[in-house]
């Protein structure tokens, strides 16, 4: 009896472990959806931007300016050398409110600044949705590119390096070209 109760005990243990676990998204995995506000309060999903392939910067504020070398590469390459075509790519930024201590008025005032710099948009994940949801890591700076479809094509936690600046301006290239 002692051996039934604790085979009971340690299966439900793992149950509960094991459900409250979720997938690390990953190169191949289809990308979850999402709802975050801007800082107007402005809904927005994947879908705001159906038909367009995605770089999405999930950002701790604490490490907010990680990636601007990166980010001014790929402006550079869309906005100045007109390689990667607007029409069907978006980059955007979700701040990770929960990894920091700044308040989010602070938060606001940051975002507004890099949203302006890059002409983007800004939304807040102020619950941590996507380090449940798509695994991400808290007090860090993630960069993933979803094609047209949803489907993670690349995926960098912390800084994007240098010798990839290109490798990914190519990718992006070719996925607004499908």
């Amino acid at each position: 009896m002692k051996k039934l109760i604790f085979a009971l005990l340690f299966t439900s243990v793992a149950i509960t472990y094991t459900v409250g676990q979720t997938a690390k998204l990953e190169i191949g995995m289809k990308a979850p959806a999402w709802t975050f506000t801007d800082a107007d309060k402005k809904e927005f999903t994947m879908n705001s931007w159906a038909g367009k392939v995605l770089q999405i910067n999930y950002v701790d504020p604490d490490v907010s300016d990680l990636n601007d070398p990166f980010n001014d590469y790929i402006d550079k390459a869309a906005d100045i050398d007109k390689r990667i075509n607007k029409d069907f790519f978006k980059g955007m930024g979700i701040v990770d409110c929960k990894s920091t201590w700044k308040p989010n008025g602070l938060i606001r005032m940051i975002a507004g600044n890099k949203a302006k710099k890059y002409d983007t948009t800004i939304l807040f994940d102020y619950d941590g949705i996507l380090q449940k949801d798509w695994g991400m890591p808290e007090d860090n700076y993630t960069v993933v590119i979803v094609d047209k479809n949803r489907v993670v094509r690349a995926k960098y936690e912390g800084e994007v390096p240098s010798s990839e600046f290109e490798k990914v301006v190519q990718l992006l290239i070719e996925l607004t070209k499908e």
